[in-house]
């Protein structure tokens, strides 16, 4: 059994005059993020490892799962790749990751987290909104041979909020 945790990046912030990739978060994404993070520790087993988008919103997303999950730093990578907005290199990259790894997260963006959502899991989500925490379990022993797994979890910020 193999099983993705997948985060879209929290709320960022278009106020800076900055290239894309080191927009940071907005303060609604710090607190979105930390309150996602917060309840997927309480809920779930934490990752094995978590691999996030290089981009600075991405990374600081990643860092509050990091910290609520207890994740070590030889556990947390930064991949390039995982900035792709079509989801070819996101594939590429679970498809790639080592069979001793059971929970694997990743951290990066839309559109491409969307799509493999929709893709890979069995619940058609209209958009992975930012902040938003999906697992997705596959029957296989081998991550090179996930196709359609199960939806067990959607967590975003709405459903934390009154």
């Amino acid at each position: 059994m193999k099983t993705l945790y997948m985060a879209r990046h929290a709320k960022s912030s278009w106020k800076y005059d900055l290239p894309d990739h080191q927009r940071p978060l907005k303060k609604r994404g710090h607190k979105d993020a930390s309150l996602v993070s917060e309840k997927a520790k309480t809920d779930h087993k934490p990752p094995e490892k978590i691999i996030s988008s290089d981009a600075n919103r991405a990374q600081t997303t990643a860092m509050y799962f990091k910290k609520a999950f207890g994740v070590s730093d030889e556990n947390y990578i930064l991949n390039h790749d995982l900035y792709d907005f079509s989801g070819q290199s996101v594939m590429e990259i679970i498809k790639g990751l080592d069979n001793s790894l059971k929970r694997v997260m990743i951290v990066g963006h839309n559109h491409a987290f969307t799509s493999i959502v929709n893709m890979l899991g069995n619940e058609y989500i209209d958009n992975l909104p930012t902040s938003g925490f999906v697992i997705i379990k596959f029957p296989v022993d081998s991550w090179s041979e996930i196709t359609t797994g199960k939806t067990k979890t959607l967590l975003f910020p709405r459903h934390l909020k009154e």
